[in-house]
């Protein structure tokens, strides 16, 4: 097999969670399906991910939109029986979605209530979806578990950036950032032997139209000198998902311009 066949994802079935979000979503959604797999999104709008999906079949892909809330351990069942019976199979699992609900305000402003919201997705949620699919990898004996974390499960955040803007980083997202990594290194030790997968990836700051002064001190310190941007994400994700990294597992891959080699 030569080496662009190992980057091929030709054959193989990979959701993604809030896959045709804004964000790093429908990047990555797009990043699977060029490299050839049958995509499938989902999210909490059933009608925003079958919207996205026909855009990529209009480009000549193979997707598909499904539904799932991750705080609802019903949905999340619901979903994988769904996809099994229209598929067969998963082969990729990339877990992109956040409980952004419960991420917001200082530290001093936030309640138990929350974090508790915050977890639901981000800890319950993360876990439920892997225990949904892993029966089914580990029965293969092949699978492939992509969770997206962040520089701020590694580091903690620089204040200074946000000096002269409302912006605030709430605790949670570090704290549930951090424990996606450690998770993840749970799945790869005790599933590796059993031909699955699991790594992290942990991107930088994201442009999304932040206020100029948090985007100009963002820019001053990382060493690329620019926030990440939709195309960044999407090879390391096709590396991860394809026989290109089959002998990595366990690792968190950071995609964040330099910023924590600082």
């Amino acid at each position: 097999m030569g080496i662009l066949d190992r980057f091929s994802l030709r054959g193989r079935i990979a959701l993604v969670t809030a896959g045709a979000g804004p964000l790093f979503g429908s990047s990555i959604s797009q990043a699977l399906a060029e490299a050839g797999a049958t995509v499938i999104t989902a999210s909490r709008s059933r009608d925003r991910n079958a919207q996205y999906a026909e855009e990529l079949r209009q480009a000549g892909y193979d997707a598909h939109g499904m539904q799932v809330d991750l705080s609802d351990s019903a949905s999340i069942l619901r979903l994988r029986d769904e996809l099994i019976e229209r598929f067969g199979r998963l082969d990729v699992l990339v877990n992109s979605a956040l409980a952004r609900d419960g991420h917001a305000g200082r530290l001093e402003e936030q309640t138990p209530d929350t974090w508790m919201r915050s977890a639901a997705g981000d800890f319950a949620g993360l876990f439920q979806i892997c225990q949904a699919f892993l029966p089914g990898m580990t029965a293969k004996g092949r699978g492939s578990i992509i969770n997206i974390s962040s520089i701020y499960g590694v580091v903690s955040n620089d204040p200074t950036i946000y000096e002269g803007t409302d912006m605030v980083q709430p605790p949670t997202y570090n704290f549930v950032k951090a424990g996606m990594i450690n998770f993840t290194r749970y799945l790869a030790c005790y599933y590796g032997k059993q031909g699955v997968r699991a790594n992290c990836i942990s991107p930088g700051g994201y442009f999304n139209h932040q206020p100029a002064p948090f985007v100009e001190q963002y820019c001053k310190r990382v060493p690329i000198g620019r926030m990440l941007g939709n195309d960044d994400i999407q090879g390391a994700v096709v590396f991860l998902a394809s026989d290109a990294s089959a002998y990595i597992t366990g690792e968190n891959l950071m995609v964040d311009g330099g910023w924590t080699s600082l």
